[in-house]
């Protein structure tokens, strides 16, 4: 008697530990979808005119730093999705002081984070 009762918690305990794993994936999936589309839809801060903010961009400051500064300033909601969305544009820091708007999309923030000579060496092809 004791193997069969033993039998079946093993049984349900298998069942239980795979649907908990099912439902996981299913969470880690979601989650992730999301994520991926948010980089390529998500929207400005702000709707409208939206508020100009100064950004100094320093030397020795990296994309991870700037990314954690605009979303400090309100710019960004979120400091990871703008630090590949950024890597996806092929923004390289440059050092400056810059205004963006909180009407801005990510692309259009990096475009304005770009070295004046670049903006023109694109504009001359």
């Amino acid at each position: 008697m004791s193997k069969i009762v033993f039998r079946i918690l093993s049984i349900s305990f298998t069942v239980l530990v795979c649907i908990l794993v099912v439902c996981g994936l299913y969470r880690i999936g979601q989650d992730c979808y999301e994520f991926g589309y948010r980089v390529y839809t998500e929207p400005p801060v702000a709707d409208g005119k939206g508020q100009d903010v100064l950004v100094q961009v320093r030397d020795d400051m990296d994309l991870k730093e700037l990314s954690g500064l605009l979303e400090e300033k309100g710019l960004i909601r979120d400091a990871n999705l703008f630090w590949l969305q950024a890597k996806l544009c092929g923004y390289k820091e440059e050092e400056g002081i810059y205004t963006l708007n909180t009407s801005m999309t990510a692309r259009e923030m990096v475009e304005a984070l770009k070295p004046v000579e670049e903006e023109q060496e694109e504009a001359e092809e």
